[in-house]
C-alpha cells in the first residue's frame, strides 16, 4: 500500500462564510468514511498564525522558509492500494471542499 497527500493550498478556499462551513461539515464526513475504510492516516491543517522558522544543522533558527518555498492549507494522507483509489478520495475531498485538491505519492522508506 501506498501513501498519498492530498491537499490545497489557502488560497483555493475561495467560499463564502455559508459554503465554507457546508465544506467544513462535508469535508469531515469523508475524512470520516476514510477512517472506517481504514485509509486514513492523518490529516489537518497548517497553523498560518505561527510563522515558519529555518531550522539549520548547527540549529541556529532564521526566519522564513527557503526561497520559492510554500506550504499552507489543509491536507490528508491516506494509504491506499492504487493511485486510481487516490483519485477517488482526492475527487470526494475535491467535492466536499469547493476546490480542486494536490495530489501527490509518498515514496516508501523502508527505514521508516
Amino acid at each position: 500500500m501506498t501513501k498519498y497527500l492530498i491537499s490545497f493550498p489557502s488560497e483555493a478556499m475561495v467560499l463564502t462564510d455559508d459554503r465554507l462551513a457546508i465544506a467544513d461539515v462535508q469535508s469531515h464526513k469523508v475524512i470520516e468514511e476514510a477512517k472506517a475504510a481504514g485509509v486514513y492516516v492523518f490529516g489537518g491543517g497548517i497553523n498560518g498564525q505561527v510563522a515558519p522558522v529555518l531550522v539549520s544543522a548547527d540549529r541556529s533558527i532564521s526566519t522564513g522558509t527557503y526561497p520559492g518555498s510554500r506550504l499552507d492549507g489543509g491536507f490528508a494522507v491516506l494509504e491506499l492500494p492504487s493511485r486510481e483509489e487516490a483519485v477517488l478520495w482526492a475527487g470526494k475531498l475535491a467535492a466536499a471542499c469547493g476546490c480542486a485538491q494536490e495530489l501527490r505519492e509518498f515514496m516508501f522508506d523502508p527505514a521508516s
